[in-house]
């Protein structure tokens, strides 16, 4: 079974199709960013709305990385509650961040709006559900802690949450109506194309092979040119690659892999997410649930699509939908692909200070609205030249010991799960 990029759902139904050159030759900018996901594609959209000069240089092409494998959820906020932030960045750190991430679903759909970006915006809301019982637990302290900090948000028990997911297997859900449903690799390549228009130069197929610090700028080589810049943004997230001088910051890469059905009939969109909210679940082995502009319902979980457990992922996959829809048990699953996660220790998004540029990593399966509401971040505190501008302070050094071996405990305990249960 392929799982790659050009084999999922987001790349055949994607309505945005800028293109962009190869870099060649030799070049000067304000700021070079590295990466095209949305973290870099934001950047250099604001760069270049505040008169900068950019270059943005992606290796593949715009959102082949986590942003075209995305499930499409523009949530506000963290997976943490806003308690765990603030234990982990301190109070004033932490409930700034959490302020600032209740408003990134706005800037996002507002950047659609704006820009005209072809993405099937659907701002519905979306509902965490719980997966048991047991789950309602944790809905009950994140719905305390999110009403603490004026959050919109709404418990529902176990009745409305059936009515509204047309599911019985849920157990009650937290609905938060700030929040909504794109597609996402139109999206990053709409953000590319807004780039563009603002007169931001972004070049595809153009990997970054070194970068130096030399005097007061930066150096960045690739295959077919060279680049100088005063300023550099490091987006590439969970898709680093090796780069002479840059040593990427260590991640904990988790994979998340999808499917899709058909389009659905109608007399089944009227009970199966009739208001078209997202879902995705409380079990520790997370999965996901939504539906597209078509009326196909995307459905994933966690783990990978290239490893020696890919076989009892894809026959989970058939079995969790029926779990959930037993009227979908019968239903042609299609459109397999997976993508690679960047989380840290904390389950927090770190900047690093790299002395004339930023590096930006670790969304933890939240990389729409603080990628967007990052990117935008970075560029406006390195053309201002001031940090505090940053959602988050600017690390000096980062590490995570033992970065492999969690990733596979992550990896094993999806597989194991997966042979064992419908959750």
């Amino acid at each position: 079974m392929t799982s790659d990029l050009a084999s999922g759902l987001w790349h055949q139904t994607c309505q945005e199709t800028p293109a962009f050159p190869e870099f060649s030759g030799e070049a000067e900018a304000d700021l070079v960013v590295i990466g095209g996901g949305y973290t870099g594609c934001s950047a250099a959209l604001k760069a270049a709305e505040l008169g900068a000069s950019v270059r943005l240089i992606e290796a593949e092409d715009t959102g082949s990385g986590g942003s075209g494998r995305n499930v499409g959820l523009a949530n506000a906020g963290l997976w943490l509650p806003p308690e765990d932030i603030n234990a982990a960045l301190g109070t004033e750190a932490g409930s700034r961040l959490s302020a600032l991430l209740a408003g990134a679903p706005q800037i996002v759909f507002e950047l659609i709006a704006k820009h005209a970006i072809q993405c099937e915006p659907e701002r519905k809301g979306t509902l965490h559900c719980a997966h048991a019982p047991s789950g309602l637990k944790d809905l009950q302290r994140r719905h305390a802690q999110l009403r603490a900090i004026g959050a919109p948000v709404e418990l529902l028990p176990r009745e409305e949450a059936v009515q509204r997911t047309g599911s019985e297997a849920v157990h009650g859900a937290l609905f938060d109506p700030r929040a909504g449903t794109i597609q996402p690799l139109a999206y990053a390549r709409g953000l590319a194309r807004a780039a563009a228009a603002a007169g931001a130069q972004l070049h595809t197929r153009s990997p970054a092979t070194a970068i130096r610090r030399d005097g007061g700028s930066w150096q960045v080589a690739t295959p077919k040119g060279s680049l100088r810049a005063r300023h550099l943004i490091m987006a590439t997230n969970a898709y680093a690659r090796g780069i002479s001088g840059y040593e990427a910051p260590s991640v904990i890469p988790v994979h998340y892999f999808q499917a899709a059905t058909d389009p659905l009939p109608a007399a089944l969109l009227e009970k199966i997410l009739p208001n078209k909210e997202g879902c995705w679940d409380t079990a520790l082995v997370m999965s996901s649930w939504r539906l597209d502009q078509a009326g196909r319902l995307v459905i994933g979980g966690m783990g990978a699509l290239n490893h020696a457990g890919s076989a009892l992922h894809c026959s989970w996959l058939p079995r969790k939908l029926a779990a959930l829809y037993p009227e979908l048990k019968d239903a042609r699953l299609h459109s397999h692909w997976h993508g690679r996660i960047a989380m840290t220790t904390e389950h927090l998004p770190k900047i690093l200070d790299l002395q004339g540029g930023y590096a930006c990593f670790g969304y933890s399966g939240r990389g729409i609205g603080p990628g967007t509401l990052f990117g935008a971040a970075m560029a406006e505190a390195l053309l201002s030249g001031d940090s505090t501008r940053l959602p988050v302070p600017p690390a000096k050094d980062h590490a995570i010991p033992f970065a492999g071996l969690r990733s596979a405990y992550y990896e094993t305990g999806a597989t194991l799960t997966h042979l064992v249960s419908d959750r």
